[in-house]
């Protein structure tokens, strides 16, 4: 079987799963990966990448998503390990980057900053902040080992120093161990429980409940309590960036403005909807 063949019967297999777009998205980044192919399309694969090819497809069809099953993700040019422990990194996120990223540019040029991201899981908020732009220090924070040990790998691998805390944000008494920030921004969970049935059946049971849903009672939870935090934990003149569900961006927006923060924006994402939030510690 030549590559060509079998990326073909690859985006065939997962059509009825994905449909022909996605589908063939999923192919393309299996055979640039793993098979460095499109330059030897038709050259004939050896019996070990064939051995390969088969476990690949197997796993995808069985709804695992494809970074999962490579082991990496892409994230603003950038290649990041994942596995079950962390989130694969979204499109959106990218967005909460390029937005800080450009706010830090046109608000603080020149200066050194530093960053804390609540909840960093892969690491690739303050990752790659911290390579597009020297000036910052990153901090990163979160409440599993097991995510902490994939941010502590992708900060190895890409060379971005961070200083890693491994705490609850929403204890209280463990605040005083953390310094002051010029910068604090999170991408918290907030998906109520109730929500379950309305996730795509493949983020239900590949991805980490712990970094995604948050308790029906109160789904602004880690949104107030990190405001708080921030209230003593950001330097005067400071920036809080939060990604949120387009649905409660108001009202993060709303206990934000009661709890100290001024100059409130809401971006909205390449779809249109409400997804990031940035405010100013007066």
């Amino acid at each position: 079987m030549t590559c060509q063949e079998a990326f073909r019967d690859l985006k065939e297999a997962l059509l009825p799963k994905y449909g022909e777009g996605e589908a063939r998205s999923i192919a393309r980044i299996v055979f640039e990966d793993v098979f460095r192919f499109f330059q030897a399309a038709d050259r004939s694969m050896e019996s070990e990448e064939l051995e390969t090819f088969e476990k690949i497809k197997s796993r995808l069809l069985s709804g695992e998503p494809v970074q999962y099953v490579l082991g990496l993700a892409d994230f603003y040019g950038f290649k990041f390990m994942v596995n079950p422990h962390v989130l694969i990194p979204r499109q959106e996120t990218e967005e909460l980057v390029y937005w800080i990223h450009q706010t830090v540019k046109n608000e603080c040029p020149g200066k050194k900053l530093d960053l804390l991201d609540i909840g960093t899981g892969t690491g690739c908020i303050p990752i790659t902040l911290g390579k597009i732009n020297p000036l910052l220090s990153v901090s990163a924070l979160d409440v599993s080992e097991k995510a902490l040990e994939v941010a502590k790998e992708n900060a190895r691998r890409l060379d971005i120093p961070v200083q890693f805390y491994h705490i609850n944000i929403l204890d209280e008494t463990l605040w005083p161990q953390l310094p002051v920030f010029d910068l604090i921004v999170s991408n918290p969970p907030y998906i109520p429980e109730e929500e379950t049935p309305l996730m795509d059946t493949h983020v239900i049971e590949h991805e980490p409940r712990l970094a995604l849903f948050v308790e029906d009672e109160d789904p602004l939870l880690f949104y107030k309590k990190i405001t708080l935090f921030s209230q003593k934990h950001l330097k005067k003149g400071g920036y809080l960036f939060f990604e949120t569900n387009a649905f409660n961006a108001a009202q993060v927006l709303d206990f934000m403005e009661k709890n100290g923060f001024a100059n409130l924006s809401i971006e909205k994402d390449l779809n249109g909807k409400d997804r990031m939030i940035r405010g100013k510690l007066l």
